[in-house]
């Protein structure tokens, strides 16, 4: 299996599956004499991890990383930094009924065909699962961003039909991790999970979209044909499960623009050049312009319902998939620190190369 690896001067290469004893990963090309914050690593972990509220699945997974090298005395070493992380919930006994069942929507008819061979419990390799061993890579590529006065806040900007409205200088952004939802704003906050009360006494699920500023990246990081900074993020956050759509800047709203509405001027401002909007999103021809960089990614809702569903089995059969198990309504709140990772990690390898 090919793509297990992301990153170029910065890379990190995971494995493992959903049911299987870990998952883990190794992390390449991380300078040496990095002081590291391990604490840190495991915040950003517990905050992915499920089984924090009624919100998310109740898998009890603790997600304790444990760092096999690379690291000495509190510091990077230059070497690559091995981690494990052990399933210790997983219940495979569960996904017996998936044994010669495709589910609708996810990643098991298309693996098989592939592959010629399927892990059902819980999708194997193909699982969200996966996406810890990211929040790890991504904890320590942020460590390394604090140095040079990045900073990264995602949080849930929208859930099903309900969106929060506001521009980033009306939230307090440093308050999005008091709220179990991830959302920075109280009203908008009790309306999502409202809904999700709604639909997950249905069986339903939703999606929605998380909300991404990035301050402090200097004028200079991306390159402007194959390795654009915003086509990388885009990649990033396209290989997170469930994400079906990425926008930076305008985004889409641009298509509805004229050019002389829709470009950013320039202007001197104590002596430093800034644009006087910035619906460029921070990055122009590809390379990172000095303004604040803000992105949307898109969540699906998530493909395993509490409800039958019709689908096949492996002889082409017809039969009726029933729902059951421990899932996710809506993955959002769990999917806020796996979008900050990806973002650290496409930031942080830029800033290596630059």
């Amino acid at each position: 299996m090919k793509g297990n690896t992301f990153g170029k001067a910065f890379q990190l290469h995971t494995f493992g599956e959903s049911h299987g004893e870990a998952i883990g990963g190794m992390i390449d090309g991380c300078p040496p004499g990095i002081s590291l914050d391990l604490e840190k690593v495991q915040l950003a972990l517990d905050r992915r991890r499920p089984g924090q509220s009624k919100l998310t699945t109740q898998r009890k997974e603790s997600d304790q990383v444990q760092f096999l090298s690379g690291i000495f005395e509190g510091k990077t070493t230059g070497t690559p930094i091995g981690f494990l992380i052990p399933n210790q919930d997983a219940r495979s006994k569960d996904y017996a009924h998936l044994k010669d069942t495709y589910r609708p929507s996810h990643a098991d008819y298309v693996y098989e065909k592939k592959y010629g061979h399927r892990d059902y419990r819980g999708g194997g390799r193909s699982s969200a699962r996966e996406t810890a061993c990211r929040v790890v890579g991504g904890a320590i590529a942020q460590q390394i961003l604090d140095l040079q006065g990045v900073k990264i806040y995602s949080y849930v900007q929208q859930v099903g039909t309900v969106s929060l409205v506001k521009d980033f200088s009306e939230l307090k952004l440093e308050e999005i991790y008091q709220d179990d939802l991830r959302c920075p704003d109280a009203s908008a906050a009790k309306e999502m999970k409202e809904l999700i009360e709604k639909v997950k006494a249905e069986g339903d699920t939703l999606g929605g979209c998380i909300q991404t500023l990035v301050q402090g990246v200097p004028v200079g990081w991306g390159e402007p044909v194959f390795d654009k900074l915003h086509a990388d993020l885009a990649k990033a956050m396209m290989s997170i499960n469930a994400v079906k759509g990425f926008e930076y800047g305008s985004g889409f709203c641009a298509t509805e623009m004229k050019g002389s509405a829709h470009n950013d001027p320039f202007e001197m401002v104590d002596g430093r050049i800034n644009t006087s909007s910035n619906l460029s999103g921070g990055i122009q021809g590809g390379i990172s312009n000095g303004e604040e960089i803000y992105f949307r990614t898109a969540f699906k809702p998530v493909a395993t319902l509490m409800q039958d569903q019709s689908t096949v089995d492996r002889s082409g059969k017809k039969s009726t998939l029933k729902g059951k198990g421990r899932h996710d309504v809506c993955v959002l709140p769990r999917a806020v620190p796996i979008v900050d990772a990806m973002t650290a990690l496409v930031l942080v390898d830029h800033y290596l190369r630059f």
